[in-house]
C-alpha cells in the first residue's frame, strides 16, 4: 500500500528530474544578459544603462508571451496526464502560431519607435543613442526567441527537458564567444561594442531555434515530430477554450512585467548611475532564484499531470510539499547572494560610488527573496496550475498597479530615496500577494480540471 511519505518523496524526485533541467534553461536564459552585462560593464556606465533600458522591451515582450505558453501549458500539462498525444501537438501548432504572430509585431514597434522607448527610461542623450543601436538589431531576435520558447515550455509540460537544457547551453556558449569577439574587435572582428552585443544575442538565438526544430523532426518518436495538418489543425473553439486560461495569464504577466518597466523608468529617473546598477543587480538576483523558477515550473506541471489523472487531493497535497521546498531554499539563496555581494562588484568597471550603490542594492534584494519567492510558487506554481488564473489575473493586476508602480514613484518623486530603499518600498506588493494567496491555497476553490 502506497503510503503518503511514498508520494511524497515520488514528487520530490520528480520535481527534482523537472526542475533542474528547467534551472539550467534559466540560468542560460539569464546567463545571456549577465554575460552582457559583465562585458559591456567593461565598457562603463552609460552602455550598461542603454542595454539595461534596451532589454526591458524585450522583457515586456517575453514575458507576455510566457504568460500565453503558461496558461497553455496548464492544459498541455493535463493532456499529457491523459496521455493524449494529439491535443499535446494542438497545444504546441497553437503556441507556434501566437508565438510567431506576437513577435513580428513587437519586433516592427520595437524598431520604428526604439528612440521613444529608449527615452522612456533615461534622459541621458548617449545613454538613448547607444540602446538605439543596440535595440535596432537585437529586436529581429525575438521572432526565433519566441519559437524556441514554444518548444522548451512545451518540453517542460510534457517533462521532457533534455534536448532544450542542451541546445540552450550551446547557444550560450556562442553567445558568449561572439560577444567577446564583436564587442571588444578581437581576432580581427570589428569592435561593434554595444552593438556587437546585439548581434551576438541575434546569431545566438537564430542558432537555438534552428537546432531545436531540426533535432526534433530528426528523432523518430517525439511527441512534438508532426506535420502541419496536426499541428494546426484545432479549430476556434479549440483556441477560445484554451484562451479563457490562458488569457488571464497574459494579462497578469503583461501587467507584471509592464509595472516592473515603469518602476525600471522610476529608477532611471534616479540618474544613469541608479539605472546601471538596477540591470546589473537585477540579472545576479535572477540568476540566483533560478532554483525558483525550477521548483515553480515543476511544480506546475506536476500538479497538473496529477489533476489530468482527476486526483485533486494529492494536487493540494502536491501545493503544500511545494511550499515546504520553497523555504528551505529561500533560507539557502538568501544567504548565498549575501555572501557574493561584495565579489561580484569587482566585475565592473564603475566608479567606487557607484560600485557601493550596487552592494547595498543587492544586500536589499538578498533580504526581499524570501517574500517576492514565496508569492511567485503560490501563484505560478500551484494557483495557475489548477486553472486559477483569473483569481490571479486580478491579483497581480491589483499588486502592479495599485501598489507597486505607484510606491516606485512615491519613493523616487516625493521621497527623493535611493534605490536600495526604493526597492523596499516596492515590495510590499509581495506582502499582499502572500496575504490573498495563503487563503485561497487553503481554500482548495483553485483546483479544476480542465481536461
Amino acid at each position: 500500500m502506497t503510503t503518503l511519505n511514498d508520494n511524497s518523496r515520488e514528487f520530490y524526485r520528480k520535481m527534482f528530474f523537472i526542475g533542474l533541467p528547467i534551472v539550467f534553461q534559466n540560468l542560460i536564459s539569464i546567463g545571456l544578459n549577465l554575460i552582457d552585462s559583465l562585458m559591456i560593464g567593461r565598457l562603463g556606465e552609460a552602455e550598461v544603462a542603454a542595454v539595461g533600458a534596451a532589454n526591458q522591451v524585450y522583457f515586456v515582450f517575453v514575458i507576455t508571451l510566457f504568460g500565453f505558453y503558461a496558461g497553455a501549458a496548464v492544459h498541455t500539462a493535463q493532456y499529457w496526464g491523459a496521455r493524449d498525444i494529439p491535443n499535446v501537438r494542438k497545444m504546441l501548432g497553437m503556441n507556434y502560431i501566437v508565438g510567431a504572430v506576437f513577435s513580428t509585431l513587437v519586433t516592427g514597434g520595437a524598431y520604428i519607435f526604439a528612440p521613444v522607448l529608449l527615452g522612456l527610461f533615461s534622459e541621458d542623450p548617449a545613454v538613448i543613442a547607444l540602446g538605439v543601436s543596440y535595440i535596432r538589431i537585437a529586436c529581429f531576435s525575438y521572432f526565433f526567441a519566441g519559437l524556441s520558447m514554444a518548444i522548451s515550455y512545451n518540453s517542460r509540460a510534457i517533462q521532457n527537458l533534455k534536448l532544450p537544457t542542451i541546445v540552450n547551453a550551446v547557444a550560450l556558449c556562442v553567445n558568449a564567444v561572439l560577444n567577446y569577439l564583436l564587442i571588444f574587435g578581437v581576432a580581427g572582428f570589428p569592435e561593434l561594442g554595444v552593438r556587437g552585443a546585439a548581434v551576438a544575442t541575434l546569431i545566438a538565438r537564430i542558432f537555438e531555434f534552428v537546432v531545436l526544430f531540426a533535432v526534433i523532426y530528426l528523432q523518430k518518436s517525439h511527441p512534438f515530430k508532426a506535420g502541419p495538418k496536426q499541428l494546426f489543425s484545432f479549430n476556434m473553439q479549440y483556441f477560445i477554450k484554451t484562451a479563457r486560461t490562458a488569457v488571464p495569464v497574459v494579462l497578469s504577466e503583461f501587467s507584471w512585467a509592464a509595472c516592473i518597466a515603469l518602476i525600471f523608468m522610476a529608477y532611471g529617473k534616479i540618474g544613469t548611475e541608479a539605472l546601471a546598477v538596477a540591470q546589473v543587480a537585477n540579472t545576479i538576483s535572477d540568476m540566483l532564484q533560478s532554483v525558483f523558477f525550477g521548483v515553480g515550473n515543476a511544480t506546475m506541471m506536476l500538479i497538473g499531470e496529477t489533476l489530468g489523472q482527476k486526483n485533486k487531493e494529492l494536487a493540494y497535497v502536491n501545493g503544500k510539499w511545494s511550499i515546504r521546498a520553497t523555504w528551505v531554499l529561500i533560507v539557502t539563496v538568501t544567504v548565498l547572494m549575501l555572501v557574493v555581494c561584495r565579489p561580484v562588484t569587482g566585475f565592473f568597471n564603475f566608479d567606487a560610488s557607484t560600485l557601493e550603490l550596487m552592494y547595498d542594492t543587492l544586500v536589499v534584494m538578498a533580504l526581499l527573496i524570501g517574500p517576492k519567492m514565496l508569492a511567485y510558487i503560490y501563484i505560478c506554481g500551484i494557483l495557475r496550475a489548477g486553472g486559477d488564473t483569473v483569481f490571479c489575473m486580478y491579483l497581480e493586476l491589483v499588486c502592479n498597479v495599485l501598489v507597486q508602480v505607484p510606491m516606485a514613484y512615491l519613493a523616487v518623486l516625493v521621497l527623493d530615496a535611493s534605490l536600495p530603499v526604493a526597492m523596499i518600498l516596492v515590495a510590499a506588493g509581495e506582502l499582499v500577494r502572500i496575504v490573498a494567496c495563503v487563503p485561497r491555497f487553503r481554500s482548495k476553490k483553485w483546483i479544476n480540471i480542465l481536461t
